[in-house]
């Protein structure tokens, strides 16, 4: 290593989705770090700022993804790191979801990743080095509990879990696939990460959710951001194929 484990000096990372709740949090520890930032997001959400570039992208537009890959490479190079935190959702009650439904969600959750990650990946594997990081959840380990979500909530919905457990399966795939030509890949499961909205209007589904929590409280948004920072750096360069809960605890019972 030819500087602190966890300097991202001299690193470029895309964080695709990164104009979230969670993904903001991830974009400004990464810039903190030293590295620079391309922040892709739906037109209109991501914001520029000190080594932070700002783009909009439709990853579920599969030609856009294309051309905004080869376009950004073309303009920055191949990236040190790439974290994908975009998913797709219906918000449906599960005996309204229709097969065209489910299909739209997974083309977004699974596919638009499965495409961003192979030809960043591939690009990568061109020069020898480079860390993949996808985004599943807890809800790809483990079923939502229906106690939880009391009216108004609804349970999370049922193509949204498919999708992070697909992620999961992608990333031990990708691991392998690349790993002999030296990029890595790993998933990173949230756990109870509400955003600020409803942690302010929904207080007693906050609590329902933190007494689930070994811990006792969910999680904010700026303990997402070490754990992306960790496996882009040379902090992990000796592990791929992993997936890392950072849930309090959610998932060990």
């Amino acid at each position: 290593m030819s500087q602190p484990p966890f300097s991202l000096e001299n690193r470029d990372i895309w964080v695709i989705g990164g104009a979230g709740y969670l993904g903001q949090e991830v974009v400004k520890l990464l810039t903190q770090l030293g590295a620079t930032v391309l922040c892709a997001d739906l037109p209109g959400k991501a914001q520029s700022g000190p080594q932070v570039t700002a783009a909009d992208l439709d990853a579920a537009d599969i030609p856009a993804l294309e051309a905004f890959i080869a376009d950004q490479i073309a303009a920055r190079g191949v990236p040190h790191g790439l974290v994908i935190m975009t998913y797709a959702s219906t918000a449906k009650k599960f005996d309204d979801l229709t097969a065209a439904d489910f299909d739209h969600a997974n083309h977004g959750n699974l596919t638009a990743t499965f495409t961003l990650a192979r030809a960043i990946g591939n690009a990568m594997a061109e020069r020898g080095s480079g860390s993949l990081v996808l985004f599943s959840s807890m809800y790809g380990t483990v079923s939502p509990d229906p106690h939880i979500y009391e009216t108004p909530m609804n349970p999370n919905p049922v193509e949204y879990g498919v999708g992070k457990a697909g992620i999961q399966q992608l990333t031990r795939y990708l691991a392998v696939h690349f790993g002999k030509r030296g990029v890595r890949c790993n998933t990173i499961s949230p756990g109870p990460f509400p955003n600020p909205n409803i942690q302010r209007d929904q207080p007693a589904f906050i609590e329902r959710l933190s007494k689930k929590v070994p811990l006792g409280r969910v999680g904010q948004s700026p303990e997402i951001a070490g754990a992306v920072a960790f496996l882009v750096s040379d902090a992990s360069t000796f592990i791929t194929g992993q997936n890392l809960a950072v849930d309090g605890g959610w998932t060990v019972w």
